[in-house]
């Protein structure tokens, strides 16, 4: 490859990753924006995910031409991860956003990556260096500091909000640890096809066990926003961070990330009126620097 491909190959892959991470973004911001127009988490959960439903199947599909069929074990583990890391946790995140704002719901879970690594702890007693350790501390600080701002902002739900979108980023990070084997050898495309269809099935059935024949009341905006968010921030997300891991790597694609809480926020003060001050700013650092330092030390 010669050097002029070589840079075409990196500028890609950064641009790749950044869209993939503010395309991912804007799932609180349109989750916000729909809720003004009186849907709830469940409806709103199911419609994404209707409109995502066959885009992920045609997406598993794709990924798994010419590769072995797949064993029932691995079905039992698509359907387990299905359940825990997309419906169960999509649900403890759109519950949570009623309650907090979008910017700190997109902190919260930006802490995914220090619950991986206590989980590897604890399941697989996998070593958490001293800086690490520390690093963690100044991401939770960074927490704390605007979850006190959210609590003079929007009242005592924030408990609620904060608790519910805190368990959603557990759920996944059990995910992530869980997902190591079969990540290995159906391939990470092809298991998030497939285990995000198991979790769209899901959120269908408990639609349908739950709110029968509601759709009537949903507004036309609640639609459009619901088709936005499926394929905007939830499909289209998940083929950019996987084309640009293929040209600059994990690493740095997970660098390149790190725009994700700056973008959310920026958004939120633009489309949701949202506060901006000294407060979001330096929890917002604290965060971001506490989990880049978490995943150097993980490298290193």
């Amino acid at each position: 490859m010669t050097a002029t491909a070589q840079k075409n190959h990196l500028t890609s892959g950064l641009l790749l990753a950044a869209v993939g991470s503010i395309a991912f973004s804007g799932k609180a911001i349109i989750v916000k924006l729909a809720y003004r127009h009186g849907v709830d988490a469940v409806t709103l959960l199911m419609l994404r995910m209707l409109f995502a439903f066959p885009l992920f199947l045609i997406m598993a599909w794709w990924a798994g031409r010419g590769k072995a069929s797949m064993t029932r074990q691995d079905w039992f583990g698509i359907v387990g991860l299905g359940f825990t890391g997309y419906y169960l946790s999509s649900y403890l995140d759109f519950l949570g956003l009623e309650y907090i704002s979008a910017s700190f719901e997109r902190l919260i879970l930006y802490l995914n990556p220090t619950l991986v690594l206590v989980l590897g702890w604890w399941v697989y007693q996998r070593q958490i260096s001293p800086r690490q350790v520390v690093a963690m501390g100044v991401s939770y600080s960074g927490v704390l500091l605007v979850f006190a701002h959210e609590l003079s902002w929007t009242g005592t739900n924030v408990w609620l909000g904060s608790g519910l979108v805190f368990c959603s980023a557990v759920t996944y990070a059990g995910y992530l640890t869980y997902s190591g084997q079969l990540v290995q050898r159906l391939g990470s495309l092809r298991l998030a096809g497939w285990a995000s269809s198991a979790a769209c099935v899901f959120c269908l059935m408990q639609f349908a066990l739950f709110r029968p024949l509601s759709l009537e009341g949903v507004a036309t905006q609640v639609l459009g926003l619901s088709l936005l968010n499926a394929i905007a921030c939830t499909v289209l997300p998940v083929l950019l961070v996987m084309m640009a891991i293929e040209r600059i790597g994990p690493g740095l694609t997970a660098q390149i990330g790190m725009i994700g809480p700056m973008s959310t926020v920026s958004m939120g003060v633009l489309l949701l009126d949202e506060p901006f001050n000294g407060w979001i700013i330096a929890g917002t650092i604290l965060v971001v620097s506490g989990v880049f330092w978490v995943t150097r030390a993980a490298r290193v």
